[in-house]
């Protein structure tokens, strides 16, 4: 759900410049900063599917923008908005986010130029599968080659689509599952997958604002607590990041939709929000909250943190002024113009940017991707033995100190990691060391201004060293 959205040529041009900015920050051969530039291999595809009693011609596309490492990794939307500069944007940004979260993935996107609204569920399972057997054909899929996942307007029941129809057309391959990620737990999804990408928005910001000195620059103190936070989009991600922002006690005081924005200064409960959303139609006229008819106006309200998680550019180069947070988490592809960028870095606003930020889903789909490859849930081999280990411990304990533990410390104390533990523990231990890694750069590389430009040039860095060990650039 987008508030407003530019020409998809600027979001792509856009890229680049990001690109191009960082890369002169880097120690690489021009030859090697082109390569990684670069889409690899770019499928546009037309095909026939019979709608009702007519047939229509579904344009689609899938891009491996890298394949410095393999499989690609990437998601498939369903959008009138698809076209291939978009699609080649979106997985450049896929290569430098894999890059930056120490994911072995090269960057990959697909699309369906579709509204999918305007199709029966049937309807869609057809075009989904006929795209896939598109993809099969022109080897574009495959546990090992490309690995697609969900995104705007595409699901679990998309993927399960995907995963079958590739099983069926290659019934020998034991890894077949692992041929996308995002998948429902029955067909080898992986728990914490819907809301990886939210909490690792949270993660992320929890972590930037967890350096004192870093806050006093922008007025704040450390930590999450009481801070004042306005989320733009109630899908998976905005609704998931507001979730754990308001568990971990700050304040949720706006929230937006494609329809309108509602601020209350005092605090809303994004729980009860959704449940009038889904009474009414709609968030607005929310009780004791300010309503505002134009969304944009909801991004331009007083607090700490905005979270832009809709589609791309929503901040651009006429509201970025009116911007009033401190820090903006870019938990969507793109909000910010490389306009607006620049007006906010000068007035001091901390941008943390979407290569990072919203790294938490492609964290998570890998995770998905070594279980479908092992064939083994997390958390079944250490389970069980891990309690038993702790109920050893705290049986040496009380027999030592001669105290006896509660029943709630015990059963606190004997809990071992279940998947959905390991899961969270992993996304969060990317998230942070993924982010000291930018600060890092940020801090220590004479001539880089903003988290943005570190980001891209940890990226560079890394698929850099990656292209001169391959060896191909003698």
């Amino acid at each position: 759900m987008g508030i407003t959205n530019t020409a998809n040529n600027s979001f792509f041009e856009s890229v680049q410049r990001n690109f191009d900015k960082a890369a002169q920050f880097t120690r690489f051969d021009q030859g090697i900063i082109a390569q990684i530039k670069a889409c690899n291999s770019i499928l546009r595809v037309k095909f026939p599917v019979k709608i009702g009693d007519s047939i229509e011609v579904i344009e689609a596309y899938r891009v491996q923008h890298s394949h410095h490492k393999l499989p690609c990794k990437g998601g498939i939307r369903f959008s009138m908005e698809v076209d291939q500069e978009e699609v080649m944007a979106l997985a450049a940004l896929m290569t430098y986010k894999c890059a930056i979260v120490n994911v072995p993935f090269g960057g990959g996107k697909g699309g369906i130029k579709i509204d999918s609204r305007k199709y029966t569920a049937f309807e869609l399972e057809k075009i989904t599968r006929r795209y896939t057997s598109e993809l099969c054909k022109k080897n574009f899929i495959g546990p090992g080659i490309d690995v697609p996942a969900p995104d705007y307007g595409t699901g679990a029941r998309e993927m399960s689509w995907i995963v079958d129809t590739y099983s069926s057309l290659n019934p020998t391959d034991i890894n077949a599952q692992a041929c996308v990620t995002g998948k429902p737990l029955s067909q080898g999804g992986v728990h914490g997958r819907t809301e990886a990408t939210g909490l690792g928005v949270f993660f992320g910001i929890r972590e930037a604002c967890a350096f004192q000195e870093d806050m006093e620059k922008l007025g704040l103190t450390p930590g999450i607590a009481g801070k004042r936070v306005i989320v733009q989009g109630l899908g998976n991600v905005g609704y998931h990041a507001a979730k754990y922002f308001q568990e971990a006690g700050a304040k949720l005081v706006g929230l937006i939709e494609y329809n309108g924005a509602i601020y209350d200064e005092n605090g809303l409960d994004v729980d009860q929000v959704q449940a009038h959303r889904q009474t009414t139609g709609g968030i607005l006229n929310y009780p004791g909250a300010i309503n505002f008819s134009d969304p944009a106006e909801g991004l331009e309200q007083a607090c700490d943190i905005l979270i832009p998680a809709a589609l791309e550019s929503v901040i651009h180069k006429d509201n970025a002024e009116r911007i009033q947070a401190r820090i903006i988490g870019e938990a969507a592809n793109g909000p910010l113009t490389s306009e607006a960028d620049t007006i906010l870095n000068r007035k001091g606003v901390l941008v943390i940017p979407d290569i990072y930020l919203n790294a938490g889903g492609v964290t998570v789909s890998y995770f998905e991707w070594l279980k479908n490859l092992s064939h083994v849930r997390y958390g079944r081999l250490e389970k069980r033995f891990s309690e038993n280990m702790y109920n050893e411990l705290i049986d040496i304990i009380e027999s030592t100190t001669g105290k006896r533990v509660s029943d709630l410390e015990r059963k606190m104390v004997l809990r071992g990691p279940s998947e959905i533990d390991l899961v969270h523990s992993g996304l969060e231990d990317t998230m942070v060391d993924s982010y000291r890694e930018i600060r890092e750069i940020y801090r220590n590389r004479e001539g880089v201004e903003d988290l943005r430009t570190a980001a891209f040039i940890c990226a560079i860095d890394k698929i850099g060293v990656a292209y001169e060990q391959l060896g191909i650039f003698p």
